[in-house]
């Protein structure tokens, strides 16, 4: 727990902005990593119990929310664009029994147009604050039925809310809903195509806003601006190595650096060029979970059925497979869901509801056991308590430990594909087309 509070410290001094612990200001929480340091956080609740507000979001969507100051933020679209039916993770059976469903091809108010929307509540009474609309200019690439152009996240640096979406359409909004400025990659670049729609969401670090597009016509990483959005730099990736994870910047003692999980593997750029410093060699269909970094460690599961987990030093050189892994795990991790480790332990549920605990130190494996469920959002801890959201509806809490123990099943009338966000003593659950403020 130490920790986790002197990485949001560090962190605050990175920004430029006061981070505290009621903060959430990346679909990873303060520290990137999906652990909050605050205490007293809800354990029960249901659609008519400790529900402190809920509110209608313009629009669909699967992307998290975000807290800061005294606003929730969250993306959606309104209107229809190319879906197409694709895999899904239950694999016997029905999946719609087990809560696994598509998203829906529109929205109530769509006229036959995409329009992106980032929306900002009060973070207290779930009154809407201000509500940015983003025109989407074409092409729509097809995405997975689950979900929309509005999967990516977004994040805020204490000054501005930047808003992804997957056009290649990007929003920097400033505290009163109003924009500072936009960029679009697709038309700049090269058209965001990947199978199933891109899912990377921003990351911001120092004054840089660091974006992943790693796409089947052209692969890059790229910095702007955090102020202006005028390019930093760009590096180019070989042609079609692709991603759907997020980003992730690291301290290290030779300077910052880019964690990127992709189809070629795990690698680290330089951050103030971009440049790749070191790589992890493993070929992957569906790089999907975002790494984390907790006392000078990057854990990270690879995405796609029973991936891959490990934990990595950072500031190599080269191929550093056989000098900078400390431990490997070869299978067992989710598909699409990331990790967390908190107090020494990784806990993870697989994508049809296997409940796995390792040791952060060593990578064995301490409990399994099945708990049910679908799951796609990334488990969030804060408080002594695992939070595990599964697809129905249904969140499991944990007491943490070896063997996690369950506190609460809790089930609301909402698909559940978003990560939560906690903020202030509750959790912000994002459902298709509602916002959740669960407890008092």
């Amino acid at each position: 727990m130490r920790r986790t509070c002197t990485l949001v410290i560090m962190l605050s001094g990175l920004l430029g902005v006061g981070i505290d612990a009621e903060q959430w200001p990346h679909w990873r929480g303060p520290s990137a990593s999906g652990v909050s340091p605050e205490q007293g956080l809800p354990v029960r609740w249901s659609d008519a119990e400790n529900i402190a507000w809920k509110a209608p979001i313009a629009g669909l969507g699967v992307s998290s929310p975000i807290v800061w100051g005294d606003h929730v933020v969250v993306t959606s679209q309104l209107g229809s664009g190319e879906v197409r039916p694709g895999p899904r993770l239950v694999q016997s059976g029905n999946p719609l029994d087990a809560g696994e469903r598509p998203l829906g091809a529109g929205s109530a108010g769509g006229d036959g147009k995409v329009t992106f929307v980032v929306s900002a509540f009060a973070r207290r009474t779930g009154q809407l604050a201000w509500r940015f609309e983003l025109p989407a200019e074409g092409p729509f690439p097809a995405v997975h039925e689950k979900h929309n152009l509005a999967s990516p996240s977004p994040v805020a640096d204490g000054e501005r809310v930047y808003a992804w979406f997957a056009t290649g359409q990007l929003a920097a909004i400033d505290a009163s809903g109003r924009l500072a400025w936009k960029k679009h990659l697709g038309a700049d670049y090269s058209p965001f195509e990947i199978n199933w729609g891109h899912g990377s969401s921003p990351a911001v670090y120092k004054d840089q806003v660091i974006l992943l597009c790693y796409h089947e016509r052209a692969s890059y990483l790229l910095a702007l601006d955090a102020r202006t959005g005028a390019v930093r730099w760009k590096s180019d990736a070989t042609a079609g190595e692709i991603s759907y994870s997020t980003p992730l910047v690291v301290e290290t003692s030779s300077g910052p650096e880019i964690i990127v999980n992709s189809s070629a593997g795990v690698s680290g750029h330089d951050f103030a060029t971009g440049k790749r410093l070191w790589h992890i060699d493993e070929p992957n269909r569906f790089p999907i979970p975002m790494p984390l970094f907790h006392d000078g460690t990057i854990y990270t599961s690879r995405g796609y059925r029973s991936s891959p987990f490990m934990a990595i030093r950072p500031g190599g050189r080269g191929n550093v497979a056989g000098t900078h892994v400390s431990w490997k795990a070869t299978s067992g991790a989710p598909y699409i869901s990331s990790l967390v480790q908190y107090n020494g332990l990784i806990y993870m549920v697989g994508d049809v509801g296997v409940l796995t605990v390792i040791d952060a130190r060593t990578g064995e494996r301490l409990h399994q056991e099945r708990i049910g469920g679908v799951y796609t959002a990334s488990p969030v801890a804060g408080d002594g308590k695992i939070y595990l959201l599964s697809e129905d509806g249904e969140t499991i809490v944990l007491a943490e430990g070896r063997s996690p123990r369950i506190l609460s099943r809790n089930r609301l009338d909402a698909r559940q594909l978003a990560s939560p966000a906690i903020a202030g003593g509750r959790l912000f659950i994002r459902a298709d087309a509602a916002l959740y403020a669960i407890g008092k």
